[in-house]
């Protein structure tokens, strides 16, 4: 458990929050039991409930699996009171650290997000972790870029697990992204007790920022289904490339194939006594090839 307080304003931060944990919350403050028990309940949707004397948040912060290279939602959960902000996470998220960290170490930034009310430290927390997800996308649009470069360098069979990698993280992001709106969207339509409505302004913002992220993330959808279809297509005409290549060999075969086959059914071997038979026989056989081979350029098969 981590604590700042600044005058009237209290930010409490839980990480994998414990029994003893769910005691003093009890003990200490005057939330409703609801509201505790979510703390500790995985929530696979966002949400927002009113409590009588408690606002409740459940947002799914995109977070990426470095061992697998996929983005994932790591649940934050949060308890908006008239004093206090109570977040809660089963995992640690740097971006949230690391605000903590610099509200502790800053007076300055003490006063300016901990001295109105605890609903602007929540803008600047979900601000916060939301402009978190831009230079993950940059980093997204990069290994696009080198994907296209690769499927146009004639690599496409390495690509193929690459664009899935990637076509999975994008679609894991949206789907992480996607309901937070809606969340926003609560906050700024719904009369909230705890929300003061000059604060709403600043979460209308916040759609603004997941509209640009959702923005960006259709575009590098659109561009690896493109990517994946181009990389296909460049896979697909080297294989029938190749099965052109073995049809045009079996069919220079079949002749020759044909003609020996004559040759050992027969009792007697054409030019059998001719001392030069064999060279004869090989001579016919690759005359037969080219006539194959002329008659498939005549129809332009070759």
């Amino acid at each position: 458990m981590q604590t700042i307080e600044h005058k009237k304003i209290t930010w409490i931060d839980f990480e994998d929050i414990s029994q003893d944990d769910i005691m003093y919350l009890q003990e200490n403050f005057n939330i409703h039991p609801l509201a505790i028990e979510e703390l500790v309940t995985p929530s696979y949707q966002p949400k927002v409930v009113q409590y009588e004397n408690c606002l409740f948040l459940s947002i799914h912060i995109p977070l990426f699996d470095v061992e697998h290279r996929t983005t994932y939602p790591g649940e934050l959960d949060i308890i908006l009171t008239g004093e206090h902000l109570i977040t809660s996470h089963k995992r640690d998220i740097y971006q949230l650290g690391k605000f903590f960290q610099e509200l502790e170490k800053s007076e300055g930034k003490r006063r300016l997000y901990l001295e109105a009310t605890p609903a602007h430290l929540l803008y600047r927390l979900i601000e916060i972790l939301l402009d978190s997800s831009f230079p993950r996308l940059n980093r997204i649009s990069e290994k696009l870029d080198f994907i296209e470069s690769q499927v146009f360098a004639e690599k496409e069979k390495e690509m193929v697990f690459e664009i899935s990698v990637l076509k999975r993280d994008i679609l894991n992001f949206r789907r992480t992204l996607k309901p937070q709106r809606s969340i926003i969207q609560s906050i700024v339509q719904k009369e909230h007790p705890f929300i003061p409505q000059e604060t709403k302004i600043y979460f209308e913002d916040l759609i603004g920022t997941n509209i640009r992220l959702w923005n960006i993330l259709e575009s590098q959808k659109e561009t690896i289904e493109a990517l994946e279809a181009t990389n296909n297509s460049l896979l697909s005409n080297k294989l029938d490339l190749t099965m052109k290549v073995l049809t045009i060999f079996s069919a220079i075969m079949l002749p020759m194939t044909a003609y020996s086959n004559m040759l050992a059914m027969s009792a007697r071997i054409p030019f059998g006594d001719n001392p030069n038979a064999f060279w004869i026989h090989v001579g016919f056989m690759a005359l037969l090839s080219i006539i194959t081979m002329t008659v498939f350029r005549i129809k332009k098969w070759l």
